[in-house]
């Protein structure tokens, strides 16, 4: 076991799964069927660009995508820096996404777990033009936005909005964060809602407002697309 953690965690091993899984997700992009919503989605945003993009843990895989190669769409993911992270961190650049390495704590202390630095890169990569996409869940607890993403909100001044990249067809894992393995030859709807602008300075009464209804968004726009992606509403 331990000769196969190490063989697991080496940079030709991550370099390998990362490139399978990148290809793997070209492939799935290119066999389904592009479903935009709203279809002026793109169109609407560029006033409001660079954006900062909330996501939610597990349903992330596809979000590659989501700048539907529009080279004014520059984007950079955050990624944890666990080595489970790496994998992914090569994948998104695989797929032309930039990475910035660290794991802010979204109850708002960026003093921990490479936060600092995280935060700082989110910060430096806005101010240079690029869209900034993480997860907003809280560390290990699914569907629940934490104060992060909107501290970083309220020191850049850039606007939140939510977003999902979903399949009609995928194989939902009995995970903590219930991820969503994307499977091709159906419908794949990329959603967004916003913007969602938080005031410069929040107190903490305004940061739980605005972090509850980022939560509120991100449930109903997810909810949204996979009933668009499934037939059962159009967009």
């Amino acid at each position: 076991m331990k000769l196969l953690r190490r063989i697991t965690r080496t940079r030709g091993f991550k370099s390998a799964i990362g490139l399978i899984a990148a290809e793997y997700l070209r492939f799935v992009w290119k066999t389904n069927r592009v479903i935009i919503d709203p279809p002026d989605l793109y169109e609407r945003v560029e006033p409001d660009l660079p954006l900062i993009i909330a996501m939610w843990h597990g349903q992330h895989f596809m979000m590659p995508f989501l700048k539907k190669n529009r080279p004014n769409h520059r984007s950079k993911v955050l990624i944890s820096r666990h080595h489970d992270g790496d994998i992914n961190a090569i994948a998104a650049e695989r797929l032309g996404v930039g990475t910035i390495r660290g794991s802010g704590d979204h109850g708002g202390r960026f003093d921990r777990k490479g936060g600092v630095g995280a935060f700082k890169g989110m910060m430096d990569a806005l101010n240079q033009g690029y869209n900034v996409a993480l997860t907003a869940d809280v560390p290990k607890v699914a569907r629940v936005a934490g104060n992060g993403i909107i501290k970083l909100a309220s020191f850049s001044g850039r606007p939140i909005y939510a977003a999902a990249v979903v399949t009609s067809r995928r194989i939902e894992l009995n995970n903590w964060d219930k991820s969503a393995v994307n499977l091709p030859f159906g419908r794949i709807v990329i959603a967004a809602d916003g913007p969602i602008r938080v005031p410069a300075h929040a107190e903490d009464d305004v940061v739980e407002h605005y972090r509850s209804l980022v939560q509120d968004r991100l449930d109903a726009i997810t909810a949204r697309a996979y009933a668009i992606a499934e037939g059962k509403i159009k967009p």
